[in-house]
């Protein structure tokens, strides 16, 4: 490849948060990635932890969309929770499918940490209801220290009151709607890597095992990339967490 890779801010809505960077790079893309930001859906965490990751990605020749969304909390950033957050992941990821953007969706992977990992792993099953129905399909999730199930969560307090805050329910597991949960919503149709510290005290490292664990036993394709260390190495694109899904990525395109 010759040349440096390049960045374009496209909105996909008129709320500032619905906004995210297409990172190119200089020749044709292998794939494209979704890149998802974590935060416990909260406010004040945005996008831009991710740059760092997609400008990697770019540099290794992927595109990589590192997308915004509605979050919860006041301040910018707000007005997220159920449905608008998942509203916002949906069309995100639906505006890959822009015929003026000419990507080859052939592969198109979302990799999202803590927060970001659930809403990565929700996407994968999203076009199931009704209301997400008919957008950009993918093929395939990496969760860096993935929420991947919202019940146990709640039951746990992982994040405090971040579930509920997020689905706007009483922190009572029962309450959690189906259909926002990656764990209620397998097997899934495409493959999820699950890399998570041994030491996550943030999001314990049972969320993946256990999701790992209940994927494969329902015939689906999971595995479980345990590294060492803690919630936030795996985010480190100079670190061998991030190698670790570098190599996941490379295995597809």
């Amino acid at each position: 490849m010759t040349g440096a890779p390049t960045r374009r801010r496209i909105a996909y809505g008129d709320d500032a948060s619905q906004v995210g960077e297409l990172h190119l790079p200089a020749g044709d893309p292998r794939g494209v990635v979704v890149v998802v930001h974590g935060g416990f859906w909260r406010a004040q965490y945005d996008f831009s932890l991710g740059t760092p990751l997609a400008d990697d990605l770019a540099a290794r020749g992927w595109a990589a969309w590192n997308i915004e969304y509605r979050r919860v909390g006041p301040g910018t950033g707000g007005g997220g929770g159920a449905p608008e957050t998942f509203d916002d992941v949906a069309a995100a990821i639906d505006v890959l499918g822009d015929a003026d953007l000419g990507l080859d969706l052939t592969t198109v992977v979302a990799v999202g940490h803590s927060a970001g990992g659930h809403l990565a792993a929700w996407a994968a099953s999203r076009t199931r209801d009704p209301r997400w129905a008919g957008g950009v399909e993918l093929t395939g999730v990496v969760s860096q220290a993935g929420v991947l199930d919202l019940r146990r969560a709640v039951r746990e307090g992982v994040g405090q009151t971040a579930v509920p805050d997020l689905l706007g329910i009483p922190a009572d597991p029962d309450a959690v709607e189906a259909a926002y949960d990656p764990q209620q919503q397998l097997p899934l149709d495409v493959p999820v890597w699950c890399v998570h510290g041994r030491d996550d005290d943030v999001v314990p490292v049972n969320q993946s095992e256990e999701y790992v664990a209940a994927a494969t036993a329902a015939g689906a394709r999971a595995e479980l990339v345990a590294v060492d260390g803690d919630h936030f190495v795996v985010i480190d694109p100079e670190g061998p967490a991030w190698a670790e899904v570098v190599g996941v990525l490379d295995g597809l395109g």
